[in-house]
């Protein structure tokens, strides 16, 4: 399951689920897909000759634009308009987004890209349902249209959803993506705290022995199957303007099964140790480490699998689920600083140094095990000893 930005920012989560459907329902859905796409790329039209003439192109046109649509053409009009009315919402953001990125004047490669044109080979589907176009009887999936899709119900839905996204992936399966509210499921408290520091040796260092976590080298070790899928698709690619063959798509969709799987294994790694981690303290002090200027660095493809970013939003998203304390720190100066005294070295360690001796006190620890420590400072945690046990009846600092 994942629950992605915009429904955690609203006080949301996402429950997703596989779905089962018969021949009749997948060619049902694909029809409604090739509707909506034609929509999308008739706004990214409109769009662009709006943009070159100057004119506005705004929420209220593009509403005016998709009800002009159906009433002039009936193979749109047959689908609901319900997936239809939110692709055209999710263009005017997206559109939005770009804009205010160019108007504030962002480098290039900060910039939400303008929407461009859905293909029909390489455009996944995506169809979204508010509350009035979809119900759920039994454990069946009944969509605007007549179409019915069965859930495998993996975990029970905490509340009534209030809208859904139907969805399939690059291999292949149907997923059903609910929105419902969230809901704090409070644990007992336990009086520690944690400091956590990001690295690439070690996905995370914290100040307790037995809740560091490991590279798992999940890619790494599906390195050799990948390789295999990346020949076999170099040797059957396709030349500019022919389409691709039956054995280029199978190496394909072969090489997309490898990846799924191991983002699955990466999620499933994170997300684990992220409840060890919160139902364990009460507060954490976390590194706010933004991993992607690691991808222009020699370390990129073993920090890529590392998968900071994915473990790092799996330790936010249950912290707040279960209530408890997650502080973000500032990265800077991390692995200068001394946990003890407090002292900062003249110069930045070189990764190469993996012990921190501190030129003041002289206290020599692990590098990351020293800037584990300097977490818990920074955010106000002073634990009483290196586990991060604060003396009975002690209590936690207020957020900042």
């Amino acid at each position: 399951m994942t629950t992605p930005k915009s429904a955690r920012e609203t006080g949301h989560a996402r429950y997703t689920y596989r779905l089962r459907m018969s021949s009749t329902a997948r060619a049902a859905l694909r029809a409604e897909w090739d509707r909506c796409r034609w929509l999308w790329n008739e706004c990214v039209a409109r769009s662009k000759k709006a943009y070159a003439g100057g004119e506005p192109c705004g929420p209220a046109r593009l509403d005016r634009m998709l009800t002009e649509a159906r009433s002039m053409a009936p193979w749109l009009a047959e689908g609901s308009s319900v997936p239809q009315q939110q692709l055209i919402r999710d263009f005017g953001k997206s559109r939005a987004k770009a804009q205010k990125d160019i108007k504030e004047r962002l480098p290039v490669h900060r910039r939400a890209g303008m929407p461009k044109y859905k293909t029909k080979r390489e455009a996944l589907p995506t169809l979204n349902y508010t509350r009035r176009g979809f119900r759920l009887k039994g454990n069946r999936l009944h969509l605007a249209g007549g179409i019915a899709l069965t859930v495998v119900w993996s975990r029970d839905l905490p509340a009534d959803p209030s809208s859904v996204r139907v969805y399939q992936d690059s291999v292949g399966h149907w997923y059903a993506s609910f929105v419902v509210p969230a809901e704090v499921q409070p644990l007992p408290e336990t009086g520690r705290v944690l400091g956590i520091d990001w690295g690439v040796k070690e996905t995370a260092t914290t100040t307790s022995e037995a809740h560091d976590l490991p590279h798992a080298q999940h890619g790494k070790k599906a390195q050799a199957k990948l390789t295999r899928y990346d020949r076999m698709m170099a040797r059957r690619k396709p030349k500019k303007g022919q389409a691709a063959s039956k054995g280029y798509r199978e190496a394909k969709k072969w090489r997309a099964k490898t990846y799924a799987k191991i983002a699955r294994q990466r999620q499933d790694t994170g997300r684990k140790w992220a409840k060890k981690v919160v139902t364990d303290h009460d507060a954490i002090a976390v590194e706010d480490f933004k991993p992607k200027f690691l991808a222009r660095s020699s370390l990129a493809r073993k920090a890529a699998d590392a998968a900071i970013g994915a473990t790092k939003k799996a330790l936010i998203e249950m912290g707040r689920k279960h209530g408890r304390d997650i502080r973000l720190v500032h990265p800077a100066h991390t692995t200068m600083d001394c946990a003890s005294c407090g002292a900062r070295t003249k110069h930045a360690l070189p990764l190469s140094e993996r012990i921190y001796t501190c030129t003041v006190c002289g206290v020599a620890s692990s590098r990351d095990k020293n800037s584990a420590r300097v977490m818990l400072a920074r955010a106000g945690l002073n634990p009483a000893g290196v586990e991060g046990v604060r003396p009975p009846g002690a209590q936690l600092p207020e957020a900042a």
